[in-house]
């Protein structure tokens, strides 16, 4: 049954999503997700032709200067800070692509259900697991794990996500937590291999190779993709920052596209400004 909201800034449903993400793939298109932490960014994000534009609450640490990972931090309410950028800057302003909220599934204070009722009532098209805690690891993964706040509390947002009607994009880092995620339903597996490398506050020694980053994909893929055949399977982090470096993954494995948000976003507005800004500069007394 067709949405009667869909239209100019509306909501669409988990199958139109759907849909449109398999006409991308007919037209030979890889699929591009990108994070948007500010409504001028989703605005031409929006004109450049993006499949879907996700909010992170790393996204406002992102275009304030900081580097994402302060996403994970105690630095503020993260699936408060993801409502109110999509509410009062990224949803008045996109017209027709789908905007998908990043939910903090695992935060004890909230009854997820509740919260993603309040996320589909908003206007978003869908959820993505962030922050998540299958980037987190060694003791302190353990520790989140045994005290009730592991990934197993992603997995159960998917499976409520799913009875209301919502589209799934999530992060996984090993192979059994996509097997867990296709299991819950999701729509769309990314895999996450790392901290996204370059510009201002990118990392630069720890994350892994291009290599690495195409096996962990790959393995990511092999994982899942007898669950579910239907499943998206997209790349993101490390080493995998501009389009050739998303050519070269989806070159070497089936995976349908990419997912940026410091790749395209920070990156984007780093080095325009600074061009832009020295071109400015070059300008003589006079005019010369």
């Amino acid at each position: 049954m067709p949405n009667p909201w869909t239209g100019k800034g509306n909501p669409y449903s988990r199958q139109e999503v759907r849909d449109r993400l398999r006409n991308t793939l007919q037209n030979r298109k890889a699929i591009i997700a990108a994070g948007a932490g500010t409504g001028i960014s989703a605005k031409f994000i929006e004109k450049g032709g993006a499949d879907l534009i996700i909010i992170y609450n790393s996204g406002r640490f992102r275009m304030s200067g900081h580097g994402s990972t302060a996403g994970l931090m105690a630095y503020g309410d993260a699936n408060a800070v993801a409502m109110e950028i999509g509410e009062f800057e990224v949803l008045p302003v996109v017209e027709e692509v789908p905007v998908i909220c990043g939910v903090h599934g695992s935060d004890p204070r909230r009854r997820i259900w509740h919260h993603l009722l309040k996320v589909k009532d908003m206007g978003f098209s869908g959820i993505n697991n962030f922050p998540t805690h299958s980037i987190v690891d060694g003791n302190f993964r353990q520790i989140l794990e045994e005290t009730g706040m592991g990934f197993e509390k992603e997995v159960e947002m998917i499976r409520i996500a799913n009875k209301m009607d919502l589209f799934s994009i999530v992060y996984v880092a090993k192979p059994e937590e996509a097997m867990q995620m296709a299991e819950a339903g999701a729509d769309a597996i990314i895999s996450h291999v790392g901290t996204t490398v370059g510009g201002s506050v990118g990392v630069k020694g720890a994350t892994c190779t291009m290599e690495e980053a195409i096996e962990r994909t790959q393995d990511i893929i092999d994982a899942c993709k007898d669950i579910n055949p239907d499943l998206f399977f997209l790349a993101h982090g490390g080493p995998i920052n501009t389009p050739d470096d998303v050519r070269e993954v989806l070159r070497h494995t089936p995976a349908h596209g990419f997912v940026g948000a410091s790749s395209l976003e920070r990156m984007g507005v780093e080095q325009s400004l600074t061009d832009l800004t020295k071109a400015f500069k070059s300008i003589g007394v006079g005019g010369a």
